[in-house]
């Protein structure tokens, strides 16, 4: 089996349900440390975090990304067993083959051909076992460290599946924040046949969360797609059909772009809310802001790089959700999220292209090759 393909097929065989690494970064690891990487084990919180590096002086690439995946769901529905690693001549199937196992497989095998020649700065790796989770302990907790050490890698590349048709052909160069709230509406507990006795968080919090949803924020900001807001989840009620419920709880989330402030919109919500005289309690959480890498030498190599291996020249976006590069590109890295396609992620029957693997490891190669270049002899 081609080595790439091999080493994805090994990685999907433990299964990493997140937070759990499942020995994916001790075999990562041990084929680093065969290349002469220095690695260190930044574990916190229960989850697992690796430190790579390779080389002595210069600036450094860091190729970043994580180890753990979505739970699979029903087993039953998958076409071949999620963590078998099942490979039919042309997909390689399993949780995790596209997002992101492809990558770190890619990224590991173009390391052992780019460390085959003395180099003009270093590379390096950032993974964890923490990104599909609440991502407290993991790429967050390694960049706190690197920082206090004045180590932080000047260039990242992160194994995210970016690409959209094919491989290459989208590059994420930026992402919009992300903001949830968690919502308390209190009513009156009582039966439905007296209403007049009771007060009901449903109708109350309804009329208020529509206006809010009804809202266009912004019509986007330079690169960026426009702030949406949605409720993600809504619960209510005893189960019994004869009872108004006392409280109504909600998850909702903002995706925003540079335009807005976190602050502003937890106001234009609070108002709404306010105004519709709701009691309530809304407690906000930013998991991240939003960042982007405007030009520099990374988009730039990443760009030669695909033209040379893929043959075309890709687009560079800003959309989908957050990744890891939210805890990068604010402490001054240049950040891009290069990786397989996309089509079905978290999905039942995960799979990605055999042949786009090795095609992933010649672009982590090629600009590899870019911004760090070989020593005269």
């Amino acid at each position: 089996m081609e080595p790439t393909l091999a080493l994805t097929q090994a990685l999907i065989r433990r299964p990493s349900v997140t937070p759990e690494d499942a020995g994916c970064l001790t075999l990562i690891a041990e084929r680093l440390e065969a290349l002469g990487f220095h690695c260190e084990r930044m574990d916190e919180g229960g989850v697992s975090n690796l430190w790579a590096i390779w080389g002595t002086d210069g600036p450094t690439l860091a190729f970043a990304g994580h180890t753990d995946v979505v739970p699979p769901g029903p087993e039953a529905a998958w076409t071949h067993p999620p963590f078998e690693g099942h490979f039919d001549g042309e997909w390689l199937w399993g949780r995790g083959a596209a997002d992101m196992k492809g990558s770190l497989a890619a990224m590991v095998c173009a390391a052992e051909r780019l460390c085959q020649h003395p180099r003009s700065g270093r590379l390096a790796f950032l993974l964890t076992s923490d990104e599909e989770g609440p991502a407290q302990f993991g790429t967050r907790h390694v960049a706190d460290v690197l920082e206090a050490r004045g180590e932080l890698p000047q260039w990242v590349v992160v194994g995210e599946p970016s690409s959209a048709e094919k491989l290459g052909d989208v590059i994420r160069v930026g992402r919009r924040g992300s903001l949830g709230g968690h919502l308390e509406v209190r009513g009156v507990q009582g039966h439905v046949a007296y209403p007049e006795k009771a007060r009901n968080p449903i109708h109350e919090a309804l009329a208020p969360l529509a206006a809010v949803a009804a809202q266009r924020w912004d019509d986007g900001y330079g690169p960026f797609p426009p702030t949406t807001f949605q409720i993600s989840n809504m619960n209510a009620g005893t189960g019994a059909t004869n009872v108004i419920p006392g409280t109504l709880t909600a998850e909702v989330n903002f995706r925003f772009n540079p335009g807005q402030t976190p602050e502003g919109l937890q106001a234009r919500v609070e108002a709404c809310l306010t105004e519709a005289n709701c009691d309530y309690t809304l407690t906000w959480a930013l998991s991240g802001p939003p960042f982007f890498t405007d030009g520099g030498p990374l988009i730039e190599a990443t760009e030669q790089a695909l033209a040379q291996v893929v043959g075309y020249t890709p687009e560079r976006s800003t959309g989908g959700g957050t990744s890891d590069g939210r805890f990068l590109a604010p402490r001054g890295m240049e950040v891009v999220e290069l990786g397989p396609v996309n089509a079905t992620i978290h999905k039942i029957d995960e799979r990605v292209l055999a042949e786009d693997l090795p095609r992933l490891r010649d672009v982590y190669e090629a600009l590899g090759e870019r911004l760090l270049p070989r020593l005269s002899s």
